[in-house]
């Protein structure tokens, strides 16, 4: 025979857990569209070289736009130059980064005067027209190739000259 109360009590019990379960199940997907926010959405624009002056070394500038979660650029590399850095400029005083934050729903910007890639130690010293192959590392969002146009000397993006 059972006791009295009991059906009730294993009746509460499963109420109990299915209500458990779905609230697990609900974290679930919500943890999940998260991560999907969480992960980074890079656009690169606005990339150039100015013609270099010197044959060993030059410059590079680009925008990166982020309309998803934070990421980190690591390292660029090129065939242009075996050695390819990341530098800030504050103050006039130009200064190696090992990396740049990219934050989310933000951009990062290299720009005259600002932030840079310096290419050092050159194949070759390119002209005027021009096209360089970049890779861009990022800490989440991999590798971006982008094609860096090479401009002017003087070039000012925002004169266009």
């Amino acid at each position: 025979m059972s006791r009295p109360g009991a059906p009730s009590r294993r009746l509460a019990a499963c109420v109990a857990l299915t209500a458990t379960a779905l609230a697990l199940a609900g974290c679930g997907s919500d943890n999940s569209s998260s991560d999907n926010a969480g992960k980074p959405e890079l656009k690169i624009t606005g990339a150039y070289m100015p013609a270099p002056v010197m044959d060993t070394m030059a410059a590079g500038f680009f925008t990166v736009t982020n309309s998803g979660g934070g990421d980190t650029l690591t390292s660029v590399t090129s065939d242009l130059a075996p050695d390819v850095t990341l530098h800030s400029t504050k103050g006039g005083a130009m200064e190696e980064q090992k990396s740049f934050a990219v934050p989310a729903d933000g951009s990062l910007d290299f720009a005259s005067g600002g932030n840079h890639l310096m290419f050092e130690k050159l194949a070759h010293k390119p002209l005027e027209g021009e096209k360089v192959s970049v890779t861009l590392h990022f800490a989440k969002a991999g590798a971006v190739k982008v094609s860096m146009p090479v401009k002017s000397a003087t070039y000012n993006p925002k004169t266009g000259h």
